[in-house]
Order: C-alpha cells, then sequence, then structure tokens
C-alpha cells in the first residue's frame, strides 16, 4: 500500500520540470570537478583542501556582493582567495613535510574558522533580485526558472573557458612539468624539474577554480553557508569517475585532453541530475 502510494506520487512532469535547474548546478559543479582534477588526476594528490576552499569562495562573493561591489569583480577576488587557501597547502605540504591528504585536511580546518570570520556568522544572504548578479543589467543570474536557460548558457561559455586555459596551460612547459610530475615525480626531479614548486602552483591553480565555482554556486543560491562545501571532494572525485567513464566509452581510441576535461563537466551534471 506505501509503495503504491510512492509511485503514484510521482511525477514526470515534476522531473522535467526540474532538470534545467539540475543541469545549471551540475555546470557549476562540474566546474569544481575541473579543479579537483587538476590535483587528483595531474598531480596525483588527493586534495581536502576543496571543502574548505568551495565555501571561502562562496563566502567572499556574498560579502563582496553585500558591500556594493559587482558580482563579476566578487568572482575575480574569490578566485584570488581561492589560490591563497591552495598555497597554504601546498606551503604545508612542501616546506613542512605533512602529507599532501593532511596539509589539505588541516587548511579545510582552518578554513571553517575563517569562513565564519569572512561571513561573521554562520550563512549570509545577497537578494539575487537585489544585486543582480555576474549580469549587472538587474535580470538576475541563476535565479529562477525564466531565467534558467539564460544560466546554463553562461555557464556553458564559462566552463568553455576555463577547458580552453587548462588545454592551453598544460600545454605549456610549466604545465607540462607538472603533469610530469604527478606522472613520476622521481624521474621529474632527475631531469631538474622543481617538484614542490609544480605541486603549489597546481594546488593553487585547482583550488582557484573550485573558489570559483563557491562563488557561482553562491550566486546561484542566493546565500552562502559555512557547510556549503561539504562533500565537495566526493562530487568532484564522482564527477571524475561519471565524466572519464563516458569518454572512453564514446571514444574506443581515448580521449583527447580537452575532450576528457568536458566530459568531467558533463559528470557534473549527471551526477547532479541523478541526485
Amino acid at each position: 500500500m506505501t509503495m503504491s502510494v510512492y509511485l503514484s506520487a510521482l511525477s514526470v512532469t515534476n522531473l522535467i520540470s526540474r532538470m534545467p535547474a539540475a543541469v545549471a548546478q551540475g555546470i557549476i559543479w562540474g566546474l569544481m570537478a575541473l579543479g579537483v582534477f587538476i590535483t587528483f588526476r595531474l598531480l596525483d594528490i588527493p586534495d581536502m583542501t576543496v571543502d574548505g576552499s568551495f565555501a571561502t569562495g562562496g563566502a567572499v562573493t556574498v560579502m563582496l556582493l553585500l558591500a556594493g561591489m559587482p558580482a563579476w569583480a566578487a568572482l575575480l577576488i574569490a578566485i584570488v582567495v581561492g589560490v591563497l587557501t591552495g598555497l597554504c597547502t601546498g606551503l604545508l605540504h612542501t616546506k613542512l613535510g605533512i602529507p599532501a591528504i593532511l596539509a589539505g585536511i588541516l587548511t579545510q580546518f582552518a578554513l571553517y574558522s575563517i569562513n565564519l570570520r569572512i561571513m561573521t556568522k554562520a550563512n549570509q544572504t545577497a537578494s539575487v533580485q537585489k544585486f543582480g548578479m555576474f549580469w549587472e543589467n538587474g535580470n538576475g543570474f541563476l535565479v529562477s526558472s525564466l531565467h534558467i536557460p539564460q544560466a546554463i548558457l553562461v555557464g556553458l561559455v564559462l566552463a568553455a573557458i576555463i577547458v580552453a586555459l587548462s588545454y592551453w596551460y598544460f600545454g605549456t612547459e610549466q604545465g607540462s612539468a607538472m603533469r610530469a610530475t604527478g606522472a613520476n615525480p622521481a624521474m621529474s626531479r632527475a631531469q631538474g624539474i622543481n617538484i614542490d614548486r609544480m605541486k603549489v602552483i597546481g594546488l593553487a591553480l585547482s583550488n582557484g577554480v573550485v573558489a570559483l565555482s563557491g562563488g557561482l554556486m553562491t550566486q546561484f543560491q542566493g546565500t552562502a553557508d559555512v557547510n556549503m562545501g561539504r562533500g565537495a571532494i566526493v562530487i568532484g572525485l564522482a564527477s571524475i569517475v561519471i565524466g572519464e567513464v563516458f569518454c572512453e566509452a564514446i571514444f574506443k581510441k581515448g580521449c583527447n585532453f580537452s575532450v576528457k576535461l568536458l566530459f568531467i563537466v558533463l559528470g557534473g551534471v549527471l551526477y547532479y541530475m541523478v541526485m
């Protein structure tokens, strides 16, 4: 009887109507997964900092919006703060000799207090209608069902920009050195690569992207919470695995690096749609 009542309450129409919002949020989580990809796949470091830096990006964004700063500028500063959190983890690991996963956990725990200090309380709200968000045209960004198509479009454009920049950067001499560091640290050191520097740069870039994602999520929700990054590392890893599986299933001969990055964003969308 209970099962029949449950099944009768299910509505395909409601499910379909919520898909655009799920896609928009999935793209944001996909951007976060791109940050996790840098450390997890390229540097072979499971960085736990992201649970804290995601919330830090949101906290910085919401407070700057409340202070009257344009939304695009708030996002840029959130990226810079995210880079600093990654630098903190990198220095703990390389200069103090703390294992990478423990260094990430220490930074994550420290960021909880820092995020509380930034927001002055556990959560802050910035009305989407009042502050405009991202697009300075008064229509808002990621606000309601009427604006969801615009949100998806903007999310895809941001994802394409980050993928293009990542593809370019990791093809440069420094980017290739970073990839080599993750693949074989001993050989990279023998070739004269400063692997500690590569790890610090990689962690900084990763958390900068994660903080950008946190800022976008704050604009989506219209609020930032000190716990909003909890479980972000799990979502990021799941998005990476889902994206790689789909990429390998479609491209039997192997995925191009840029295509793999795009499929990681797709993995975030699929993961969030299932949720």
